[in-house]
């Protein structure tokens, strides 16, 4: 169900004015979250009557519950059907009884080892129980007794006693995971199956392909609930940064790529390996001399000072982004599904950071003036026909006073068409305002770059002698991007010194912890503070919650942590939480929700909007953890949460991790869905009407099959 809602039609906040009391303005109301719109610190002292926490570790282990009319986990699951339904009724009323009885019993279970990385390994596990209160020696330690006083759930006034899950209490284990047939999808790209770029039904009936539509999305109707399959042989990933060099061949089997770019050092096959040696079309001795030669030839660029946050176009497999992690800089990399066989699958894979995506007929999933440089190694992309206008789309997401590297032979060759290309070139980005630096050549690889700078005014546009290219009409937002046509024109550069992208971000690392200079105070932020309060208490919130609770309370072994994503981000306070791990980030700016994807880049982090509605623009197998504050809730009201479910199954990897903050009963329904797909119960917790849950996903796929019409030649 693609939607044409536009990111930018929610902004991130509003001016106070406005606010007639201290309730956030419905704007931006985010009732769901964990900050409350009070002070974030008095979390810390919150009085909970009872908090009830459930870890279980291996396949769907036993929950025990310190409620002496209550039935365990373990029997329920034992018990058949009928019995369950028969004693859901008492259940139902000991619930009741126990939400208004002011117990003040906790109950923590702890595992004294685990081990689940290797599919034959063994675990040896003991559980305790214990019986707490929360004193102050409590708050400080770093288990989940700690967590249960602020970092895992929001303040709330809420007086209610203890509970249980909806799942224990509605019916049997049997039953429930009877609720959810899954199926195997039928498709013609097996394995790599991406919704919404294998359609193929929807590509057969385009009316033209110059435009490369056939590489964008075409999202059917009503996202699939069948589960993709495993390749043959599938292994637990290489870890990082072993993989950024080495991958299981049985995970990714495909070797064109390798006897097309073989010679240019992109990926060779060697033995039950695909070994990356680093190169790419432009840099076949290797991206980190290619990188070097880059900041040599405009010191300004400043490699992980000046220059955090970059896109690169047509990225392959993306060799240039994975070794700008050691210059400390993050890239976005992107290139479309084609006949460049998987190579956004290999990047994936190899723990960098990449999309499926295409410079089409629309703009990309980006706010503007947020990259501070952007690169294009040979990328094949026609930046100079039609007026100009895919150029111009990097020019809308470029900061001012960014600049684009073009490294590719028009720069450097002298064939008839590299020439034409160049003049057409010279005079497009002229009549763009842009400045050309430098023309430099690398010796060593025996290529060249133009290296161009976009303007800090408008002084070159107003004094043009002619409005080609145009500026964009003022009604024009060049934050509105969610299936919004290209354009051939051009905005305006802010003056204000107040505005957006009228000044350079702080220098890396410390634009990560500053609120952006354009935050104001006299603006509400998410959750009704000030903006840039809002914005630390944000920052805040998030490191007591990964310090205290995410590193050591869900069984998460982090040094198989790559591929992160937060799938409903604010403001990257959680990514920033992370930012001492050998991990990255993709944060997600779900359509409906504030528009603070700009403040994330600000701070030197990445993302991307997207509708949850649809498939995102991934691999199957991407993602090692999967972070979600909030969001199943908020999907569950316009489309259907199994099918949310079936995307979380298809992005995550194998032994995979997904966290859910949600309101109560809906962690409940996706533990159900999570036990009907034999994921691993890592842990559940509740407090009043929160809930937490943590899961790990299994090898498990079912037998019965499901074709997808829509997805088979």
């Amino acid at each position: 169900m693609s939607s044409s809602t536009a990111p930018g039609q929610l902004p991130a906040v509003t001016e106070s004015k406005h606010k007639d009391s201290t309730k956030v303005s419905s704007q931006f109301e985010d009732n769901s979250g964990d900050l409350a719109s009070g002070d974030l610190d008095n979390q810390e002292n919150t009085n909970s009557n009872t908090n009830q926490v459930e870890r279980n570790t291996g396949d769907d282990s036993d929950s025990s519950e310190q409620n002496s009319n209550s039935e365990s986990n373990e029997s329920e699951k034992n018990n058949d059907s009928s019995e369950s339904e028969k004693n859901n009724d008492s259940n139902e009323s000991e619930k009741n009884d126990d939400l208004n009885s002011g117990s003040n019993e906790r109950e923590n279970t702890d595992d004294s080892t685990e081990s689940e990385k290797n599919n034959d390994s063994n675990s040896n596990e003991t559980e305790k129980k214990e019986e707490t209160t929360n004193t102050d020696e409590e708050t400080k330690t770093e288990d989940l007794s700690a967590a249960t006083q602020s970092e895992i759930l929001k303040e709330t006034s809420a007086q209610n006693g203890a509970f249980s899950t909806q799942a224990a209490e509605s019916a049997s284990e049997k039953k429930s995971q009877n609720v959810y047939n899954w199926k195997t999808c039928n498709v013609t790209a097996g394995p790599d199956y991406i919704p919404c770029l294998d359609n193929l039904e929807a590509i057969r009936h385009l009316h033209g392909r110059s435009h490369y539509e056939h590489r964008e999305r075409h999202c059917p109707d009503e996202s699939p609930t069948c589960l993709v399959p495993l390749p043959v042989g599938y292994k637990t990933p290489i870890k990082w940064p072993r993989s950024r060099e080495q991958i299981w061949y049985s995970n990714i089997p495909h070797t064109k790529l390798a006897a097309v770019k073989g010679h240019q050092n992109w990926v060779k096959v060697t033995g039950e390996y695909l070994t990356f040696p680093g190169g790419g079309t432009q840099f076949k001795n290797g991206a980190l001399h290619y990188i070097d030669f880059i900041q040599n030839s405009v010191p300004d660029i400043a490699w992980g000072k000046r220059t955090r946050v970059i896109l690169d176009v047509g990225c392959g497999v993306a060799s240039f982004g994975g070794y700008l992690f050691e210059r400390d800089v993050i890239a976005m990399s992107f290139a479309p599904k084609d006949e460049h066989e998987a190579q956004i699958q290999f990047a994936l894979e190899r723990g960098i950071p990449a999309i499926s995506a295409v410079m089409g007929t629309q703009r990309l999933p980006f706010p503007s003036k947020i990259f501070d440089v952007v690169h294009c190694a040979r990328c094949r992309v026609p930046w100079h026909i039609e007026g100009g206008k895919l150029l111009l789309e990097l020019n809308r997401v470029l900061r001012p006073g960014g600049y684009f590297v073009w490294s590719a032979t028009p720069v450097y060759q002298n064939k008839s068409e590299d020439v034409e290309i160049w003049e057409a070139m010279s005079k497009l980005t002229k009549a763009m305002c842009w400045d050309l630096v430098v023309i430099n050549n690398d010796k060593l690889n025996q290529v060249g770059a133009a290296i161009y700078r976009k303007p800090t005014s408008n002084e070159c546009n107003e004094n043009r002698q002619q409005n080609d290219p145009p500026l964009c009409e003022k009604k024009d937002d060049p934050d509105a991007v969610w299936n919004v046509q290209l354009e051939a024109c051009m905005h305006k550069v802010p003056v204000d010194e107040s505005a957006r992208g009228s000044k350079w971000p702080e220098a890396w690392p410390q634009r990560l912890e500053s609120p952006p200079y354009w935050l104001k105070t006299s603006e509400v932020g998410v959750y009704g503070k000030p903006a840039p309060e809002d914005f630390t208490s944000d920052y805040d919130h998030w490191k007591r919650v990964v310090s205290k609770s995410y590193l050591n309370g869900l069984g998460i072994d982090w040094s198989f942590v790559r591929n992160v994503m937060d799938m409903r981000s604010i403001y990257g306070g959680f990514a920033a939480a992370l930012r001492d791990l050998k991990v990255w980030v993709m944060n997600v700016v779900p359509l409906d929700s504030p528009d603070t994807l700009p403040i994330i880049y600000e701070r030197g982090l990445f993302g991307i909007y997207h509708n949850w509605c649809e498939s995102f623009s991934t691999y199957p197998r991407s993602y090692d953890l999967l972070h979600a504050d909030h969001l199943f809730s908020d999907v569950k009201k316009r489309c259907k949460l199994q099918s949310l479910m079936a995307e979380v199954d298809r992005m995550l990897r194998p032994e995979g991790k997904l966290i859910v903050r949600d309101n109560v009963e809906t962690v409940a329904e996706v533990e159900i869905m999570a036990k009907s797909l034999n994921w691993k119960i890592q842990m559940t917790y509740h407090k009043d009407n929160e809930g937490l849950l943590c899961v790990e996903k299994t090898l498990w796929r079912p037998t019965e099959v499901e074709s997808v019409p829509y997805a088979i030649e």
